[in-house]
């Protein structure tokens, strides 16, 4: 694979943001557990959600093969990944529906820094960064 260090390494931290048994729980809770095994699986299509943020400048297979590519490099696995299909991925998506990733980002994002932790507050104020993105939207009225 041609993916960089980096790419691996984002991929990594997703199972560490989000860890396999809290996306499990977040999915069972939003009632899109399968019924049956799958070649997509819900819990693959959670991070694949995110790697689409992560990777916004890829298409659907780009941000899969990272996927797997960092999955494989940050858990040793050595087996192969078959790539899905355009319309295997659309419909493992449309399974899965927004909720799950709604509720699992509600479920982790929060500070890090506690009211002791040193230098994340001045003045009584927690101290934040936000980092710049760019998100590419059509060119209309109402999107100016």
């Amino acid at each position: 694979s041609d993916r960089r260090l980096s790419d691996l390494v984002s991929v990594g931290l997703l199972t560490r943001v989000f860890p396999a048994d809290v996306v499990d729980e977040v999915i069972a809770a939003a009632g899109r557990t399968e019924q049956r095994q799958r070649a997509l699986p819900a819990r693959v299509m959670a991070y694949f959600a995110i790697g689409m943020a992560l990777f916004s400048d890829g298409s659907y297979e780009d941000v899969y093969a990272a996927l797997t590519d960092g999955l494989s490099w940050t858990s040793r696995w050595r087996h192969s990944w078959a790539a899905p299909t355009k319309s295997a991925i659309f419909q493992a998506r449309s399974r899965l529906g927004y909720e799950p990733v709604r509720d699992l980002f509600a479920r982790v994002a929060g500070p890090l820094a506690g009211p002791d932790t040193p230098g994340s507050w001045l003045a009584g104020r927690r101290l934040v960064a936000i980092d710049g993105t760019v998100v590419d939207v059509p060119d209309t009225p109402e999107n100016a």
